[in-house]
């Protein structure tokens, strides 16, 4: 089974700075309560769904960086069964969030 977090990509992606990686975590963290905010209403989720994608790629979330893609690639009868998956996902993501916080001794996000 595959890591959530993507670690060596993160580690990559920002130069395995902590105080650069708390920062980007912290910002995920606080944008990922108003993607679920959107992602809940089926008229305002692509916006939310998109940007949500980059981030998640960005940062080393790519199973969540896939359901972003499959929202974005349903047909509309086939789209809330994929914004479901897409919100258990992202709970996996901020669930691996506090585990590398955890981890790398990281102060409380």
């Amino acid at each position: 089974m595959n890591a959530v977090l993507d670690r060596a990509h993160f580690d990559h992606m920002t130069g395995a700075d902590r105080a650069l990686q708390r920062e980007v975590l912290e910002l995920f963290r606080v944008q990922a309560s108003g993607w679920t905010s959107d992602i809940a209403s089926l008229r305002e989720w692509g916006d939310a769904v998109h940007t949500l994608k980059g981030s998640a790629r960005g940062i080393g979330f790519h199973e969540l960086a896939a359901a972003c893609e499959a929202v974005e690639a349903a047909a509309e009868g086939a789209r809330a069964e994929r914004l479901d998956a897409l919100r258990a996902a992202l709970g996996d993501a901020l669930t691996a969030l506090d585990q590398f916080v955890a981890d790398t001794g990281l102060h409380a996000l």
